[in-house]
């Protein structure tokens, strides 16, 4: 629930149910929650997953602090960091992040793989989170393989070709 609300504060998501309260629901698309941010942290490839556990102990003690400190009530019934008002989680997080910080690297670790489960389903098979209805790739608009499998894409990204393709390049697409 700690990472889940830590996830949900870099890319926020709408609520999963009436009661949830990892995710603050302060947007009304999905957020890194809805992407899978837990699973791409827990995957083997990440790395992070024997991390987890000692850094949202760590993310709890941060939040104990930060509420003493501000004169916020915590609710005993649901982990300190997800007891925050989502600003306060932001002002948390920001401070965790912050370049004078200590602990920067694990924050901002924790930051990016939110990021890449909602930017690329990076603990998935795109092809299949595509037909699942991945929330990230949908929203920022990362289209299907043609028929075939094969991505193509006929108008170039910044709606011009940059260059002209080196004269031994092959009709795939790869240099010779």
């Amino acid at each position: 629930m700690v990472l889940e609300a830590y996830a949900d504060t870099i890319l926020p998501g709408d609520k999963r149910w009436p009661g949830d309260r990892a995710v603050a629901g302060v947007s009304s698309d999905g957020g890194a929650v809805a992407a899978g941010a837990l699973l791409a942290l827990r995957s083997v490839e990440g790395g992070m997953a024997p991390a987890l556990d000692p850094l949202a102990d760590e993310l709890e003690e941060h939040a104990r602090a930060y509420a003493a400190e501000t004169g916020i009530d915590l609710d005993p019934e649901v982990p300190a960091f997800v007891s925050l008002d989502f600003p306060d989680r932001i002002r948390l997080v920001q401070r965790l992040t912050d370049p004078t910080h200590p602990e920067r690297e694990a924050w901002i670790s924790l930051a990016m793989f939110s990021v890449i489960a909602f930017d690329a389903a990076a603990h998935s098979n795109t092809v299949e989170a595509l037909a699942a209805g991945h929330v990230g790739l949908n929203i920022i608009g990362f289209r299907p393989p043609d028929s075939d499998g094969l991505w193509r894409f006929d108008t170039y990204s910044y709606g011009r070709q940059l260059a002209q393709p080196h004269p031994d390049t092959t009709a795939s697409g790869s240099p010779a």
